[in-house]
């Protein structure tokens, strides 16, 4: 698969709530960071990190957190793709961009480049 497939297979599984699916799309050494300064900010090293470290802390600091892809795209050599999504959750609405480097069918790097400010907003904790 492309990146781009599996970036656009990742936001069904999330969606679809599979955190296993989602895991099974990590590569080894994936990373994940999310930007800002806010509660959930910060680098995410592989998938048991980015699962109970990130995902499990979502609905306590954003509830009725919701992604919806918008638009996306993949690189020419199949290897990166960018996804822009509408995000909502209580108190939250913007548009995000995610950017996904993928290696042997897998992603490798997630960088979420989101709206920190609003999210931080939301989540009512700037840290």
């Amino acid at each position: 698969m492309t990146a781009h497939e599996v970036a656009l297979q990742s936001y069904q599984l999330f969606k679809n709530g599979d955190i296993e699916g989602l895991k099974a799309l990590c590569h080894d050494d994936y990373t994940m960071t999310l930007n800002g300064m806010h509660r959930l900010s910060g680098t995410y090293r592989g998938a048991d990190s980015f699962v109970q470290d990130l995902l499990a802390n979502i609905p306590a600091a954003l509830p009725n957190f919701s992604l919806k892809v918008v638009d996306s795209f993949g690189s020419e050599d199949g290897t990166k793709a960018f996804v822009i999504v509408d995000a909502e959750a209580d108190g939250l609405k913007g548009l995000f961009g995610h950017y996904m480097r993928c290696k042997d069918g897998k992603i490798v790097e997630f960088i979420a480049f989101d709206d920190s400010q609003k999210m931080a907003h939301a989540m009512q904790a700037v840290i």
